[in-house]
């Protein structure tokens, strides 16, 4: 089974997470809010003890989160490729950093240490990182919520452009459901929760059929 199904806990309809890998940019962007945005996660993860995995810069967004999280007292998992250490770590590393070979291992590792994915405004990188844990859960080679955090509608016509896919015929109506987005990152959370929790009973049912 998927990690998230095996480290998560709760009950009912809802499921919990003990870490979440956040996707976000190595710059803080030119509206204050999408700072403001990574710290009220960073906040958010601390209250509910979830632990973090994220790219391992210590600048821009990424350096927000990971130091909130960090120095409230939950564990950060930063995993980053050798290339891109001279450009995405300035100062004192956070947390526990791996160094991996390129970025395909960088997806990897930080897939297998999480129970689901936040994307935080950003820009090639997070949204090729985003893109790629939408396509794994539509291959069904996780079954881990992912999440959009969208900051002043900063994903919106991302959003718009997967709803033409299903219009056009390129996406299965059924995988469009894959991507759940709010606008902060109490109610997105609390969605993510909720689908985990939808997951994991799809998850049980099967088994009861199958055996």
């Amino acid at each position: 089974m998927e990690a998230s199904q095996q480290n998560a806990v709760g009950g009912g309809n809802k499921g919990r997470f003990r870490s979440i890998c956040v996707f976000c940019g190595s710059r803080h962007g030119n509206r204050t809010s999408f700072s403001e945005a990574a710290l009220d996660l960073g906040k958010k993860l601390v209250e509910r003890k979830i632990d973090l995995v994220y790219g391992g810069g210590s600048v821009g967004l990424m350096g927000l989160i990971s130091k909130t999280v960090f120095d409230g007292g939950c564990n950060v998992l930063g995993v980053i490729p050798t290339a891109l250490l001279p450009s995405e770590i300035s100062g004192e590393t956070i947390g526990e950093v791996k160094t991996v070979a390129d970025m395909h291992e960088r997806k990897s590792e930080m897939a297998k240490n999480a129970d689901a994915f936040i994307a935080l405004p950003g820009g090639y990188g997070t949204m090729e990182e985003l893109l790629e844990m939408v396509a794994w859960s539509q291959l069904g080679i996780h079954g881990k919520p992912v999440g959009i955090l969208n900051v002043d509608g900063y994903y919106n016509d991302l959003l718009a452009l997967f709803k033409k896919g299903v219009e056009e015929g390129f996406i299965e109506d059924s995988a469009s459901q894959i991507v759940v987005s709010a606008d902060n990152a109490e109610d997105l959370i609390r969605k993510m929760e909720e689908r985990l929790g939808e997951n994991r009973m799809r998850e049980t049912s099967k088994k009861r059929k199958i055996s």
